[in-house]
C-alpha cells in the first residue's frame, strides 16, 4: 500500500484554487483512499475513485508510478512528473510523491541483507542448491575410512540415494583416474593441501559425465580427522563449449570456402571474426594486420573518411535486421571494385542486438558484363547512383502508378553549395572521391522504396515516395543536415559544404512528365540558393494550367511589383461577439494583389502558392503587417476601440528567428498597444513544427502581442495543439463549421476544443458563418466570437475609422 501527494504543475493562476491531494494506492495499482480535494482536481467524487485502477486516471502507461524509472525516485524520497486525464477528458500534469509516512514505513524501502552463518541455513535449502547446480557433498573420516555422501552424490552417480556401496567402489566410477584421487587424497591427509581435478566419471548407466571432484582437509586440534569436498557435474557446460567450438570451425571453414570478404563486429565495433579474404583485402588497402578483437575504429584512426563511411554502415547494420548496398569499399580511385554487400544483424538469446555480420561480394566483373553495357548507360561513373535518364524513366513510371498510394509523392532537387570552390584546393580526381563518399553516405540515409540519383555536376536528386508531406519535409531537412556535417580530409585539409535544395510536393494534380518535375523543383532550388543557401524551399508542384508563362510567372510578376511600391490592397473582415456583448472592434487584416489596369485583385488562393514557391512569402507577411501599421498611425482615434487586429502568418515567418524582432520594432513606431494585435499561425504549421511555434508565441507575448491558432480542428493534432500550444485564441477551421447544425458529431468536436480552450484560458473564434442556423448553433455552444458573411463581409481597409463626430469646435473622426 503506497500513498502519493499530488500536487497540479504550474496550476492556471486565473482558475479556481486546486490543493494538494492524497491517494492510497495497493499493489494491484487500485485506489483505495482518495482525500476532499481529489474531486477538484481529477473530478471523479471519493465514491468513484475507489472504484477505479489508477490507471484509469493517467495518461499512458508512462505515467505510472510503480513502473521502475518512477518507483526507484519515489523510494530515494524524489517527486515525479506525471501526466493525469481529468473526468471531463483533458490532460494536466501534476508533482507526484510518497508521503513521508508511507515512505518510511514502506517494507519494500526499508528493506535489507545481512549474512548469515551457513551452518543455520535450513538443509532444504542445501538440498535445493545441490540440485540446482548439479553438485553432491562428500565427507571422510580419516580414522575409520567411513565416507558419507549428500543424496545429491548418489543422484549424479545415477545411484539409489543410500545404496550399499565401499570407498574403494566409489573410486571405480573414477575410472583411468582411480590412482591419481588416491594420491591426492593421502597428500591432503599428510600436509593439509587442498585439491582439485577434473575428471570424467562413467555413471551406473553408463553415462559418461564430466565433472570436478575438489576436497580439503577438515582439521580439529591441529590434526587432520576429516577430509571433505564437493563433486561438481560440468557436463552440460563442456557440452555447450564443445558445441561452441564445433560451430566455430564450422564458421571458419564456411568463410573460408568462399571468396566473398566476410567480417562480423560487436556492438562496440570490435572484430568478432573474419574470413582470409577479408584479411588479405584490409591489409592491401591499410598496410595493417587486424586481430580477432581489435577494435575497427581504433584500426582506421589515420584513415578519417574510411572510418566515417565504415561507421555510418555498420550502424545502420545495428539498427536494421538486414539490408543490402552497391558501392566502392574503398574510394582510392575510379578503378575502385564496386561490391554488393549484404549485412546481417546478430542476437543473443534475450534478442538483444550484440553485433552484425557483413558478407561482401565482388560484382565488377558482373556489372561489366551486364546487358553489354546496360549498367554503365543507367548509372553514373563517379558515385554509381542512377544517372539523369535513368532517373527519369523511375520518376514517370512512379508517377504513373501515384493513384494507387494513399500518400503524396515528393521530389528533393539538391544542388552543393560552392562546389566550385573545391577546385582550388583539390584537384578532378579529389573532387570525384569527395562526391562517391558522400554519395555512399546519403544512400544510407535513402529509404528502401526511395531513389537517389546523380543528375550531373554537383546535383542530386531524391524521389520520395508515398511519404506524408510531414515526414518528406523532415528527411529533406535531415538530407540538408547531413551534408553540412559530411566531412572529407586530404592531405590535412577538410573540404566540407552545405546545400541547397527544392522540396516539391507532389499532388494529384501534378504533371506527370519528370522533366516537367525536375524543372519546378529546380527552380525552387535557385530560390532557396538566392535566398542565402543552406536551406530547403519546398512548395507543391504546379499544375499544368498554372505551370505556363500566362500563369505563375504572370503572378510572380504581379506580386513582385505589388511588394516593391508597397501597393497591397488590404481589406478587414470584424469579429463579432456571440456568447455576449463586448466593446471594441476586433478585425483580421486580408490581403490582395493588383492583378492589372482594370482593377481586378488576385485572391490568397492565386498568389499565396507563387509567394510560397518563390521564397516571398515572408516578405509578403511584412508589407502586409507594416501597410496596416503605417495606416494605424494615421488613425490614432481608433486606438481605444482596437481590440483585435489579426495578421496570418506563413511558414517561412513561423521558421524565421528574426520575427518576433521584427514586429516589436514595428508595434514601438505606432501609438497603438501590442496587445490588440494578434499573429495567427496555422494548425497545420504548428502540427509540423511544434517547437518552432511554441517560441515563436513565446517571444511574442514578450513583446506583449497575443498568437492565435488559426485552422483548429483539421486534424486529430488539434485538441493536443489547443491544450498544450501558448496561444491565446482558437479559430475553429472551415470546415467544422459547414453544415454544423446538422451534424452532431461536429458539434461534439467543436464543443471540445472549446471545452479545452476555456480551461487553458483561451478563447474561440468560429470562422465561415454563412446564415442563421450556424450563428443560433455556434451560440447556444458557447463560442466566444465569429467571423463570417452573416456577421461581416470583408471591407476595404479605409472603412475602418472612427466614428464622426460634430462638435462645437469642429469635427473629429472620419
Amino acid at each position: 500500500m503506497k500513498e502519493f501527494l499530488i500536487q497540479r504543475y504550474r496550476p492556471d493562476p486565473s482558475g479556481p484554487v486546486i490543493h494538494p491531494s492524497q491517494l492510497r494506492v495497493d499493489v494491484d495499482g487500485r485506489i483505495t483512499h482518495s482525500d476532499r480535494h481529489a474531486e477538484a482536481m481529477f473530478g471523479y467524487d471519493a465514491s468513484e475513485l475507489t472504484q477505479l485502477s489508477v490507471q484509469h486516471i493517467l495518461a499512458s502507461r508512462q505515467d505510472d508510478p510503480f513502473a521502475p524509472a518512477h518507483r526507484h525516485r519515489l523510494a530515494n524520497g524524489q517527486t515525479v512528473l506525471v501526466t493525469f486525464k481529468h473526468k471531463e477528458g483533458f490532460f494536466f500534469t501534476a508533482s507526484l510523491g510518497l508521503r513521508l509516512e508511507t515512505l518510511q514505513n514502506d517494507p519494500e524501502t526499508s528493506a535489507s541483507i545481512t549474512l548469515k552463518d551457513s551452518q543455520q541455513m535450513d538443509g532444504r535449502l542445501l538440498g535445493l542448491a545441490e540440485r540446482s547446480a548439479s553438485f553432491g557433498f562428500w565427507e571422510l573420516d580419516v580414522s575409520s575410512n567411513e565416507v558419507f555422501w549428500s543424496e545429491a552424490m548418489y543422484r549424479l552417480l545415477e545411484l539409489r540415494a543410500g545404496a550399499d556401496l565401499s570407498p574403494e567402489q566409489a573410486l571405480f566410477y573414477c575410472q583411468s583416474h582411480q590412482n591419481r584421487v588416491r594420491a591426492l587424497m593421502r597428500r591432503c591427509m599428510r600436509s593439509g593441501q587442498p585439491f582439485s581435478i577434473e575428471l570424467p566419471i562413467m555413471t551406473s548407466r553408463q553415462r559418461l559425465v564430466r565433472a570436478t571432484l575438489t576436497g580439503r582437509a577438515l582439521k580439529s586440534g591441529g590434526r587432520v580427522h576429516r577430509l571433505g569436498g564437493v563433486l561438481v557435474n560440468h557436463s552440460s557446460a563442456m557440452r555447450h563449449d564443445e558445441q561452441k567450438q564445433q560451430a566455430q570451425r564450422m564458421l571458419e571453414a564456411t568463410t573460408a570456402a568462399t571468396p566473398d570478404l566476410v567480417v562480423a563486429l560487436d556492438t562496440a565495433f570490435n572484430l568478432l571474426h573474419f574470413n582470409a579474404a577479408w584479411e588479405q583485402q584490409f591489409r592491401t588497402a591499410f598496410d595493417l594486420e587486424p586481430q580477432q578483437g581489435d577494435n575497427l575504429k581504433a584500426l582506421l584512426k589515420n584513415f578519417p573518411n574510411e572510418r566515417r563511411l565504415m561507421e555510418s554502415l555498420w550502424q545502420k547494420a545495428f539498427e536494421r535486421d538486414h539490408f543490402v548496398a552497391e558501392m566502392p569499399l574503398f574510394s582510392d580511385g575510379a578503378s575502385s571494385s564496386l561490391f554488393e554487400l549484404h549485412f546481417q544483424r546478430i542476437h543473443n538469446d534475450e534478442g538483444e542486438v550484440v553485433g552484425a555480420v557483413r558478407v561482401a561480394k565482388d560484382i565488377s566483373s558482373r556489372v561489366l558484363q551486364n546487358s553489354s553495357g546496360d549498367h554503365r548507360m543507367r548509372h553514373d561513373p563517379i558515385t554509381g547512383l542512377m544517372n539523369r535518364r535513368a532517373f527519369s524513366v523511375h520518376l514517370e513510371r512512379a508517377i504513373s502508378h501515384r493513384h494507387k498510394r494513399q500518400l503524396v509523392d515528393s521530389l528533393l532537387f539538391l544542388d552543393i553549395d560552392d562546389f566550385d570552390g573545391f577546385s582550388e584546393i583539390a584537384d578532378t580526381g579529389i573532387c570525384d572521391r569527395y562526391l562517391r563518399e558522400l554519395a555512399s553516405t546519403l544512400n544510407l540515409r535513402v529509404r528502401k522504396r526511395d531513389a537517389l540519383a546523380r543528375l550531373g555536376g554537383d546535383t542530386f536528386a531524391l524521389f520520395i515516395e508515398n511519404c506524408p508531406e510531414s515526414r518528406a519535409r523532415k528527411i529533406a531537412d535531415e538530407v540538408r543536415e547531413q551534408i553540412a556535417q559530411f566531412q572529407f580530409e586530404w592531405q590535412g585539409k577538410i573540404l566540407q559544404t552545405t546545400v541547397s535544395g527544392g522540396l516539391l510536393i507532389i499532388d494529384k494534380d501534378a504533371p506527370e512528365q519528370p522533366d516537367i518535375l525536375l524543372s519546378q523543383a529546380a527552380d525552387l532550388c535557385h530560390t532557396a540558393k538566392t535566398s542565402g543557401r543552406d536551406r530547403i524551399h519546398t512548395a507543391h508542384a504546379l499544375p499544368p494550367e498554372q505551370e505556363s508563362e500566362t500563369g505563375s510567372e504572370r503572378r510572380l510578376q504581379q506580386l513582385r511589383q505589388a511588394l516593391d511600391d508597397g501597393s497591397l490592397v488590404l481589406e478587414f473582415q470584424a469579429l463579432k461577439p456571440v456568447a455576449s456583448a463586448t466593446w471594441g472592434d476586433r478585425v483580421e487584416i486580408l490581403c490582395r494583389v493588383p492583378a492589372g489596369p482594370d482593377n481586378d485583385l488576385l485572391k490568397p488562393e492565386h498568389f499565396l502558392p507563387v509567394a510560397e514557391r518563390y521564397d516571398l512569402a515572408k516578405m509578403l507577411d511584412r508589407q502586409v503587417i507594416r501597410q496596416t501599421l503605417t495606416w494605424l498611425s494615421q488613425h490614432r482615434l481608433l486606438e481605444p476601440r482596437l481590440k483585435y487586429c489579426g495578421f496570418n502568418l506563413s511558414l517561412a515567418s513561423l521558421l524565421d528567428d528574426t520575427f518576433a524582432d521584427f514586429m516589436k520594432q514595428a508595434v514601438a513606431q505606432t501609438p497603438f498597444n501590442a496587445s490588440c494585435f494578434c499573429l495567427e499561425i496555422r494548425e497545420s504549421h504548428a502540427t509540423r513544427y511544434p517547437d518552432e511555434a511554441a517560441v515563436l508565441c513565446d517571444s511574442l507575448h514578450r513583446i506583449g502581442c497575443k498568437v492565435a491558432l488559426e485552422g483548429a480542428g483539421a486534424s486529430v493534432e488539434s485538441y493536443s495543439l489547443a491544450a498544450n500550444l501558448p496561444v491565446d485564441f482558437i479559430k475553429l477551421d472551415k470546415r467544422m463549421m459547414h453544415k454544423l447544425e446538422n451534424d452532431p458529431v461536429q458539434q461534439i468536436m467543436v464543443d471540445a476544443l472549446h471545452r479545452i480552450a476555456e480551461t487553458t484560458g483561451k478563447e474561440t473564434v468560429a470562422t465561415f458563418i454563412e446564415n442563421d442556423e450556424t450563428l443560433r448553433k455556434v451560440r447556444s455552444l458557447g463560442i466566444h466570437f465569429g467571423q463570417g458573411y452573416r456577421l461581416a463581409r470583408p471591407q476595404p481597409l479605409e472603412d475602418l475609422t472612427p466614428a464622426v463626430v460634430d462638435l462645437s469646435t469642429g469635427r473629429i473622426g472620419g
